[in-house]
C-alpha cells in the first residue's frame, strides 16, 4: 500500500477545519517535523520529511526523514537500534509542520552524540558574549561504537 496526500485545499477555512490530511510541503518538497517523547513530552529532535518519508512513516509506524545534508531518505535509527516508534502524529492549523510521538527503542537516545535528546545545550547571554553550555550529560551509547570513527 502506497499512500498519497493530496494537494492543501484552497479554501483556508477547510484546510484548517477539514478532516483531509493535506500536508503542505515547502518549495523544496519538506515539511517540518517536531519529535517528543510520547511518555514524557521530552522534546528529542526536529527534522523534516518529504512525501515518501511521511508516506513509510504512516504505513510502517516508524518514523522516516529526509536528510538535507545527506539528500536522501533516513530511517532513524537503523543504525543504531533506536528506532522511533510513532504513536501520534499531529498536524499545526496549516499543515506545514508536524508533531510526532515517538517512543524510543535501544538505548532511549535520539541524538547522533548519544544522548537522549539533540537539545543538550542551553544558550547562556553574558556581557553580550553567548556561549553554550551542556546541561545533559548522560551519554547513551557511544558514538564511535555505533557508527564508526569519522
Amino acid at each position: 500500500m502506497t499512500i498519497e496526500f493530496a494537494h492543501p485545499p484552497a479554501d483556508k477555512a477547510e484546510l484548517e477545519s477539514g478532516s483531509a490530511f493535506t500536508p503542505r510541503f515547502d518549495s523544496n518538497g519538506l515539511i517540518t517535523a517536531v519529535v517528543t517523547d510520547a511518555g514524557d513530552g521530552t522534546l528529542l529532535m526536529v527534522a523534516h520529511m518529504n512525501a515518501e518519508a511521511l508516506a513509510l512513516t504512516v504505513e510502517t509506524g516508524i518514523a522516516h526523514y529526509y536528510s538535507r545534508s545527506r539528500k536522501s531518505l533516513w530511517k532513524k535509527g537503523e543504525t543504531s537500534g533506536n528506532l522511533q516508534s510513532v504513536e501520534e502524529i499531529r498536524t499545526d492549523c496549516d499543515q506545514d509542520a508536524l508533531w510526532l510521538k515517538v517512543r524510543v527503542a535501544g538505548h532511549d537516545a535520539t541524538c547522533h552524540t548519544g544522548r537522549r535528546s539533540c537539545f543538550y545545550r542551553v544558550v547562556d547571554a553574558k556581557d553580550g558574549v553567548t556561549s553554550l553550555n551542556i546541561v545533559d550529560t548522560e551519554i547513551h551509547f557511544h558514538p564511535d561504537d555505533v557508527y564508526g570513527k569519522n
